[in-house]
């Protein structure tokens, strides 16, 4: 285990890198940059522009500027926002809780409607509750989040006013706070919980037709023990591997709704990053997410082995 464990670390580097020249590269083919960004198109003086471009490193060839921007990263430097001339990494870790916490409450809300809807699809099959679950998930398939989002915001927020439209009650309190939450984390796990609870209802039609769960049946156990103890843990392998995928996707994915709702996470950064053309800032979250996506796979890798004893024993 251990040494599965330092295989899959070791692994992380090499796709870091990639990452770390895609993202390099994609960010400068963007026509224009931070100086001209800055100063505008038709009214920047040309000593001036050359001399903040020698100034921010711009003046370099592309190749420099990678190797420069490499070196201090393996010293655990993401550099320094052209904009705001804050260090990346700190402004990062400004914004990663608020992007966290939206990640979490999606997923989480994900998996109670799910789990619980993709059992109960599985174990009434083809009735009222399993025709009704599977139009449900087809839907949340079908919409796209903004539009989900602009929806939700007109019923809950315009229409009805109960919750609020757009921030994230900085200074509210955990009860103020939780109002502004509700509305985005519902719009990214609906679509997240349609993906979830038909993988569910498909593994679990598959495992209620093994061997053991009949033979469970047969030695007087009752259907809750069955359901519980036997057919859903051996059915989640499959469920675990789909959210520790939207798990780690869910950190890159919130940008879209993080500017339907205004809320102020590592999505708004980078779209304003890559508005601006602030390079390290758009480097630097991409490779931090990169990361941390890595990361949630490999967690999801130890929890198999939990799941299933057979991947302890190597069999």
């Amino acid at each position: 285990m251990l040494r599965i464990t330092l295989i899959r670390l070791l692994s992380v580097i090499p796709v870091l890198l990639g990452i770390s020249v895609i993202s390099f590269l994609v960010i400068r083919m963007i026509p224009g940059d931070v100086i001209s960004s800055i100063m505008g198109q038709d009214f920047g003086d040309p000593a001036i522009e050359a001399e903040m471009r020698r100034y921010f490193g711009l003046d370099m060839p592309v190749y420099e500027q990678f190797l420069r921007w490499l070196g201090a990263l393996v010293q655990g430097d993401l550099g320094t926002s052209m904009r705001t001339g804050q260090p990346v990494l700190e402004e990062i870790m400004q914004r990663f809780p608020s992007t966290l916490l939206l990640a979490v409450s999606a997923l989480l809300v994900s998996i109670l409607i799910s789990i619980p809807f993709g059992v109960l699809s599985a174990t009434k099959r083809n009735g009222l509750l399993d025709a009704s679950t599977r139009v449900a998930s087809l839907i949340g398939l079908s919409l796209p989040n903004f539009w989900l989002g602009i929806l939700l915001v007109y019923v809950f927020s315009v229409s009805l006013g109960w919750l609020p439209s757009q921030g994230a009650g900085e200074g509210e309190g955990f009860w103020g706070s939780l109002k502004y939450l509700i509305l985005p984390s519902v719009t990214l796990g609906a679509s997240l919980a349609a993906i979830s609870m038909r993988m569910t209802r498909s593994s679990m039609l598959e495992v209620l037709n093994q061997d053991y769960v009949r033979t469970a049946r047969a030695k007087g156990l009752g259907e809750r023990a069955v359901m519980v103890r036997h057919a859903l843990r051996n059915s989640l392998i499959p469920v675990v591997t789909v959210l520790g995928i939207q798990a780690g996707a869910l950190l890159g994915g919130t940008v879209i709704v993080e500017q339907v709702f205004a809320w102020p996470g590592l999505g708004t950064m980078v779209i304003r990053g890559i508005s601006q053309r602030d390079y390290p800032v758009v480097q630097g979250t991409l490779l931090f997410l990169a990361f941390f996506y890595v990361v949630v796979n490999l967690l999801v890798d130890l929890i198999y082995t939990y799941l299933d004893p057979r991947l302890r024993s190597g069999h």
